[in-house]
Order: C-alpha cells, then structure tokens, then sequence
C-alpha cells in the first residue's frame, strides 16, 4: 500500500499536461483583453470616419 501511494504522488505526467492548460489559459485571457482594448479603439476610428462623412 505504501509503494501505491508513493507513485501516486510522485507521478508527473498530468503535471505537463496542466501546465500547458494554464498557459493556453492565460494566453487566451489576454487575447480577449487585447480584442476588447482594439474592438474599442477601432470602433472609435470608425465612428469619427463616419461622422466625417456627414
């Protein structure tokens, strides 16, 4: 019973696989705060473009 609890937690293959996770995590939250910064700019310019226009 001893050696199954110790390989049990001295296993690191799902530790890779969770710090990849973490990664494609952080990495997508900060795709989504640059789209939402441009989509805010961008839609600035569009708007002054328009009025332009006018």
């Amino acid at each position: 019973m001893l050696k199954l609890t110790r390989t049990v937690f001295t296993q690191q293959e799902g530790q890779g696989l969770a710090e990849y996770a973490f990664i494609l995590a952080l990495v997508a939250l900060a795709v989504v705060a640059g789209f939402k910064t441009l989509g805010t700019a961008l839609s600035e310019k569009i708007d002054e473009v328009a009025a332009s226009f006018e």
